[in-house]
Formats: structure tokens, sequence, C-alpha cells
């Protein structure tokens, strides 16, 4: 059999080459994933409107549509600590369904209570750090100030109380921690369902401490509603006017709340990627960052390996804390 001349070889063998790339392709596109989002992404919040993770939240809902050519829309999902949000995007089964946890989402919840209907350590892609701020001990105005409000806290034993948004919360194993540090005072938590409830109940002088995120702290104090123990991590821009409790004679306590934002395990490769650009771009712009500092937090916007760092160092923390002050979930 005779070969085809040279240069209808060289046809065959281009044609060849063409048709190996097409072959080729669509297994190359669909191992890059396709483009991301197709559609609104959801951005869930385990507290109400008006809580400082919403807050965080709603800020980055609105950068991220314009950087995403889609419609980002918070959803509140309250209760449990934020754990009812949490599981939901764990259990997300579509690839827009994204959440922002709070600390004790991704450190504490699974000490707390083994039967958790979520593994924080295997149900989530962990996408940035968005925001961090220290925690203010507030109180009601009639209460002592400084040193002399630890002291009233020692002799008042049980009857005193202090709130935070649930069991297992940064607020409320912050107290427990608290208690250590400042010579085992006996205050009695009560959980309530979000900040602005734990900031209505001191105004109306129901509990007699909390510690709060800056946001919702400092307003209260300006206005004359309640006052500023002091402030968890040294003196802080968030809080310029506010001693640290340092001052007040608690050393070696050093705790922050913050802010990440998540997507089930399962979320693919083009939206986590697309997300580890977006999110710390956006949160280097100035107007992200200047509006989140109004609302008392400090703009982060790690990428994913940040976030995971976070999460165990934190863990560690905050589980001596549980086992110190054998702390389980009810």
């Amino acid at each position: 059999m005779s070969l085809p001349p040279s240069h209808t070889r060289r046809r065959l063998n281009l044609a060849a080459c063409g048709l190996l790339a097409a072959s080729i392709a669509p297994a190359s596109a669909l191992a890059q994933g396709t483009a991301w989002p197709t559609k609104t992404v959801r951005l869930l919040v385990g507290f109400p409107a008006g809580s400082t993770p919403d807050i965080s939240a709603r800020i980055l809902a609105e950068g991220l549509a314009k950087r995403l050519g889609q419609s980002v829309v918070v959803e509140n999902k309250p209760g449990a600590s934020g754990n009812i949000a949490a599981d939901q995007v764990a259990k997300a089964s579509d690839d827009h369904t994204l959440g922002v946890l709070i600390n004790g989402n991704l450190t504490s919840a699974k000490l707390l209570n083994p039967k958790l209907p979520y593994d924080p350590a295997k149900d989530f892609s962990l996408l940035s750090l968005l925001t961090t701020a220290p925690l203010v001990l507030v109180a009601p105005r009639d209460l002592p100030s400084g040193a002399d409000f630890f002291l009233a806290a020692r002799n008042a034993g049980d009857k005193w109380s202090y709130g935070s948004v649930g069991i297992g919360s940064v607020g409320h194993l912050g107290i427990e921690y608290l208690k250590l540090r400042a010579g085992n005072f006996d205050a009695v938590h009560v959980p309530y369902n979000g900040n602005p409830a734990v900031i209505t109940a001191l105004i109306q002088g129901q509990i007699q401490m909390a510690l709060v995120p800056p946001g919702l702290a400092l307003p209260q104090v300006k206005a004359g509603k309640l006052q500023a123990i002091g402030v968890t991590a040294g003196r802080s821009t968030l809080a310029p006017d506010t001693p640290s409790l340092r001052e007040a004679g608690i050393n070696n306590f050093e705790l922050e709340v913050w802010t990440a934002l998540v997507g089930p395990a399962r979320l693919s490769r083009a939206a986590q990627d697309r997300l580890a650009r977006e999110v710390p771009a956006l949160l280097r712009e100035d107007d992200a960052r200047q509006k989140l500092f109004a609302a008392g937090w400090q703009a982060q916007g790690t990428a994913p390996e940040g976030l995971r760092l976070r999460v165990k160092s934190e863990a560690a923390i905050l589980g001596g804390i549980i086992q110190m002050r054998g702390i389980a979930n009810q």
C-alpha cells in the first residue's frame, strides 16, 4: 500500500491533532469547573439582623455582589449559638450557599456537644477569616468600675449573672475564663438569642455583665446607658477611650471575637478559587474596611490557610477552658 503524498500526510496529522484537542478540552474544562457563580449566592448567618456577625455579612455581601456580578443575599437563621445556620451550610447540596460563622461554630461547638449534627473539622470548606475585634466587658452604670467591679462580683456570689449569645459562644467561654483570671467569682450564665438581646438585658439591669464586641458596646457606653469595665486585647483603636482589663488588674487575658466565611465541604474548586481571590481583595478596599471599622470590626480577609491556623490555635485555648470549667452542652 502506497503512502499519500507528504503534504497530504501533514493535513491528516493536523486534523488528528485537532480531533485530539477537541476530545481533551471538555475533560480539561470539567476538571477546572464551570464559571461561578451562576445564580444568587446565599450567606447564612446564625444570629438576628443587627447582630455583629450580621453586620459583617451584609458589608461582605454588598461588596461581593459587585465583584461577582451576581446578587448576594444574607439570610438570618438564629438559634443554638449560630449552630443552626452552620449545620445548614454544612449540609447544603448546592454550590451557592455559604455561611458567615463565629468562633464557637468552628472551634468549640463539637467539644461542647459530641452529638453536634455537623463536624467543624470535616464538613466545611474554610475560605477566609473575615473580621476580628476585641471584646468589651460592659456592665450597668450603677455598679462599681475598674478593680472594684471584680471585688463586687466576688462578693455577690451567685446573685450576679452574665449574658452571652449561647452556651459555647466566645462571650460565654470568655466570662468563664475571666472568672479564673479574676478570682473565681460566681456569676451565673444566662444565654440570649443574639447580642442585641444581651445589651437590652444589661440596660434593664437583668444581668450584671457581658463580653460583647465594641460595635455594640460603645454606642451604649457613649449614650450613658452602660459602662465599659475594660477591653480584652489591650488598648484597641476600635475602643480608644476604653481601658484594658489589664488596667483593672486582670492579666494574661487575651481573647477576640471573629467571623469567618465558609462553604460546605463539597463546594466546587471554581467557587473556592474565585472566593480566595475576591474576598481578600474586597477587604483590602478602603470602603469596606471603613464600613467594618465603623461597625466595630477590623477587616482581615485572609487566605484559607490563615483561617485554618486561627481555628487550630483557638480550639486549643477554648478546649482548655471547657475542660477547666467543666462546661458541657445540655
